[in-house]
């Protein structure tokens, strides 16, 4: 949106506020809403002349029409972005949560992508290393075994012996 555009934007709530939801209060469906809207596009909201144009909104869109393109394929990233600070446990805090990121990560700086269907997605640089769905917070840590196996491998590595090494320290 282009500075300065914010008021137009927002009065054009307030014009369907005013114009159309006061002669149309209820609806039996989203459908009838939809019909109704449409038609009330086209007989009234469509043919007004607004101040700052000087020409009926119908006439404006017939000329602009030939120069507008299609919109971009790849859907625009509306996702949540934050930074998180890995903790030496190979867990992130998000919303009240902990999840796992790969091991090898730990103490470093991560960003983290919330989506607004609550995937949560986290990237180290470029390189996706963690997805997860978000959780409720009463559910605490979300782990990701594969996550932390080298570090468990690592510490599960306990020398053996012989159980007669330890008589002679005794």
């Amino acid at each position: 949106m282009q500075t300065g555009n914010k008021g137009k934007v927002e009065r054009m709530v307030g014009y369907l506020k005013h114009h159309f939801f006061v002669r149309y209060r209820s609806f039996e469906s989203l459908s009838q809403l939809n019909r109704q809207l449409e038609r009330w596009l086209v007989e009234e909201a469509d043919r007004r002349v607004p101040s700052t144009v000087r020409e009926a909104v119908v006439r404006r869109f017939a000329r602009e029409r030939p120069h507008l393109g299609p919109l971009p394929r790849n859907r625009f990233d509306t996702s949540y972005r934050e930074t998180r600070h890995v903790g030496w446990d190979g867990y992130v805090d998000i919303r009240g949560n902990r999840y796992s990121i790969p091991g090898h990560l730990c103490g470093r700086m991560v960003a983290v992508r919330i989506d607004l269907d609550d995937g949560v997605r986290i990237y180290h640089g470029e390189q996706l290393v963690a997805h997860h769905r978000l959780s409720d917070p009463a559910r605490g840590w979300v782990t990701v075994p594969g996550h932390h196996a080298n570090l468990w491998h690592r510490t599960l590595q306990v020398e053996r012996r012989d159980l007669s090494v330890y008589e002679g320290v005794m």
